[in-house]
């Protein structure tokens, strides 16, 4: 009878505590990953490099090329504005507490860390917010510190400046007494130790206070290898728990190592995790997740391993800690157990993306641009999701990708919400706040950060250098109407402009895709599709004008934009989903609708030519061509308009039902 009772008390005070950990107040929590912080009125100690003169700020900026920025996924410089804007939106809005799921700094170079640090500090001081820090693969860039550098710092009269550490190659001979190499480029290239890439140990020697190590206003705190329980917590603990000594795990070449080693280990070292469980307030646990994974090459001498024998991070993700990091699967499954004993509400964040974030298309896209585009290796595996669903997570928040995005993963009845928060240096620039509701559910907001201070200060600069380039002839020009921008949404719209004609659709695109998407408009397209075996040119144009005013159209409309024009809205959809629908109007949206349709129809009556080139022999095998391959770049576009709610809506804890 004891035996039977007791039975019934235990599972009641499970039910209990899985009930509460549920109804659990979740105050504000603001999730800003890859903000990739580099401070553009850096002071570098050495005096290596003071800057330009800022006519505006009256100080010296320290920032890259307009042209650098513009052929990467993220903000360089402008950026910098947008974090205090997003912290100054925070504390309007009252949040106290602040997660940045990895790619805080751009590379992990000190002079940006400080200025960085120097950033946290004060909104600490005077908002009384807290951060919770996770490392991205650009924080740091390997396990350990190495030379590193920029080309393209932006320098006098608008050319590039080169900055590079001692080991570098472009710093070959410097030893610390001197801080200029006199070079062939227009300017002299500048050595110094500021532009280091940190690994673990400088990193987290900056910015440890920011999660990564125990704080006395913490209710709890511990890391994989803490051997203490929360029943009996005490700082003393927790922080020799902090110590980088303690926080060692082993990876191998081709798996991982400690209990999991196998007798055919390569490679071994041992390095830092980073990851750590903080209850910051009564009630809410963050589980801050290092998803890093740094692999030592397989042919580097196992007994004189230096940074550069680690392969990055960028691409290894979930895969790879499923194979590489399996001491953290355990104390994941762990934390989410003894959260449910205690009756804490668990949310994990992380850098790397813990399911597919093109809403199903990854295979779509791999078939029509192939298997290397799109950052399609960043993507875990089906069965990786499902495995991280079993662990008992239920909410996991993510960057890495600069995609605004929500994916569900469900194994059996229980079910993992990923949701991928966008940065504030790329296209839609925002960040996401979770908080209770109400009982038994969590709410996702979704935070546009429109108007920005100061986010044209440095144009002045930019305007030399375009200058520079144009005076020049240079082979690459960027487009100017860049510095027309009203406010910092639309300057990062033209980013995602430049970047799809300077590098998405030069890199991603096969040429018969590209060629088309320069050279037709929504005009030519829409008759193209309508021209079938049977039907001649002016028969097509007008079935064409027909077919758009049977659904309240004038042909003049689709005249009105181009394949670029698409190309564009086809990056914003994907960068930002919901959020890129105040840049794309209801009309265009129903127009490309109309058109994917008429392509469509079309590839089921036509077979595609063998060539799928513009110079083949007649436009009735062009019009197949694009049937069968402009068709489908139409629908991946579609569907990523149709996958779960992104911008703002609730998740029931219990079924992982998403509400909008």
């Amino acid at each position: 009878m004891k035996c039977i009772l007791s039975t019934i008390l235990l599972a009641l005070s499970v039910a209990t505590a899985q009930v509460k950990a549920e109804d659990n107040n979740v105050p504000p929590v603001a999730f800003m990953p890859d903000i990739h912080f580099h401070d553009v009125y850096a002071d570098f100690n050495d005096g290596s490099f003071k800057g330009l003169p800022n006519s505006q700020s009256h100080d010296h900026a320290t920032i890259r090329t307009m042209q650098s920025q513009l052929h990467s996924t993220r903000l360089f410089n402008e950026n910098y504005f947008a974090l205090l804007a997003a912290l100054d939106d925070a504390a309007k809005r009252g949040i106290k507490l602040i997660a940045l799921p990895g790619d805080f700094s751009d590379d992990g170079q000190q002079v940006h860390l400080r200025g960085l640090q120097k950033i946290l500090k004060h909104y600490q001081q005077k908002y009384d917010m807290s951060f919770f820090a996770a490392p991205g693969n650009h924080d740091p860039v390997r396990p350990f510190s190495r030379p590193a550098g920029k080309p393209d710092y932006l320098g006098v009269d608008g050319h590039p400046q080169r900055i590079f550490s001692k080991g570098a190659a472009e710093c070959t001979g410097y030893e610390g007494k001197q801080a200029v190499i006199k070079t062939e480029h227009p300017l002299p290239t500048i050595c110094t130790e500021e532009v280091q890439e940190l690994g673990y140990n400088g990193v987290l020697s900056i910015l440890g206070e920011h999660g990564f190590s125990p704080q006395p206003e913490y209710i709890y705190w511990e890391t994989p290898f803490s051997d203490y329980s929360y029943e009996d917590y005490d700082l003393a603990k927790a922080k020799t728990s902090a110590e980088l000594i303690a926080r060692q795990y082993e990876i191998c070449s081709n798996g991982s190592g400690g209990e999991f080693k196998a007798e055919n280990a390569g490679n071994c070292a041992e390095i830092t995790d980073a990851s750590y469980l903080v209850e910051p307030v009564e009630g809410l646990w963050l589980l801050g997740i290092d998803a890093n994974v740094y692999i030592p090459k397989a042919e580097a001498d196992s007994e004189l391993l230096s940074a550069n024998d680690f392969q990055g991070s960028g691409n290894a993700g979930y895969n790879r800690v499923l194979s590489h990091k399996k001491h953290l699967l355990g104390w994941i499954k762990n934390v989410v157990k003894q959260a449910e004993k205690q009756g804490k509400a668990l949310i994990a964040f992380s850098h790397f993306p813990m399911s597919e974030f093109y809403d199903g298309q990854s295979d779509a896209i791999a078939d029509l641009f192939g298997e290397s585009t799109f950052q399609l290796a960043r993507k875990p595996g089906e069965s990786v999701s499902k495995f991280l669903a079993e662990t008992g997570l239920k909410v996991h928040v993510g960057g890495h990708m600069h995609m605004n995005d929500t994916g569900v993963t469900r194994s059996g009845e229980r079910f993992l919400v990923n949701i991928q928060a966008p940065s504030l240096a790329a296209y839609v620039p925002a960040y996401k706040v979770l908080s209770s509701e109400k009982p038994g559910s969590l709410a996702v907001d979704t935070i546009v950060i429109k108007e920005v201070p100061r986010f044209d200060e440095l144009f002045e600069h930019y305007q030399q250098e375009y200058d520079q380039l144009l005076s020049s002839n240079a082979e690459k020009l960027w487009d100017k109407r860049v510095l027309t921008a009203k406010n910092y949404r639309e300057f990062t719209d033209w980013h995602i402009r430049e970047l799809t004609r300077q590098r998405f659709l030069p890199n991603d695109w096969p040429a018969d895709l590209r060629d088309w998407v320069f050279s037709l408009n929504g005009e030519q397209l829409l008759s193209l599709s309508q021209l079938t075996e049977q039907r001649s040119w002016p028969e097509a144009k007008a079935a064409g004008e027909s077919l758009a005013r049977s659904k309240g159209f004038q042909m003049s409309d689709f005249s009105q934009w181009t394949g670029f024009e698409f190309a564009v809205d086809f990056y914003r959809i994907r960068n930002a989903g919901r959020l890129a629908l105040k840049d794309i109007s209801e009309s265009r949206l129903r127009q490309y609708q109309l058109l994917a349709v008429s392509l469509s129809e079309l590839a089921t009556e036509v077979k595609a030519p063998a060539n799928v080139t513009q110079e083949n022999d007649s436009k009735h095998s062009l019009a197949a061509a694009l049937a069968h391959r402009f068709g489908p770049v139409l629908d991946i576009f579609l569907a990523l308009q149709e996958g779960e709610p992104d911008d703002n809506f609730t998740i029931d804890w219990q079924s992982g039902e998403l509400r909008p």
